[in-house]
């Protein structure tokens, strides 16, 4: 299925623990989350995750994000509506919408991004 066919997503952004000690204030889209009219998700990552990742933080999203996989196969729409309104941790919910085409920018970014399976 095209990327650009998924009905609604949201991207997820890496914060790190220490988030005032980044004085560029950007936080990066890491994942990106599609959700198809048949409840199914797939979860895109950026290329260079394991870069951008603090150490202090791999090993929690590296769990976080297998656990996504998890779920997604036993309550996908109940993961997507949770991922949808992160606001705690070292993921936290950017952009939530229901066509990729109406965000260009995000459509873009996806072409970069890897199927995390």
């Amino acid at each position: 299925m095209r990327r650009d066919s998924y009905f609604r997503f949201c991207t997820l952004e890496y914060r790190p623990r220490k988030w005032g000690a980044d004085p560029s204030g950007i936080a990066p889209v890491v994942v990106l989350v599609l959700m198809g009219r048949e409840d199914d998700l797939l979860f895109l990552i950026h290329p260079e995750l394991r870069t951008i990742v603090r150490k202090e933080d791999s090993v929690f999203v590296e769990s976080l994000l297998r656990d996504f996989i998890k779920r997604a196969k036993v309550h996908p729409d109940a993961l997507f509506k949770h991922l949808c309104s992160l606001g705690a941790g070292p993921l936290l919910t950017q952009t939530v919408g229901s066509s990729l085409s109406d965000h260009p920018s995000i459509l873009e970014l996806s072409s970069r991004f890897v199927e995390l399976r």
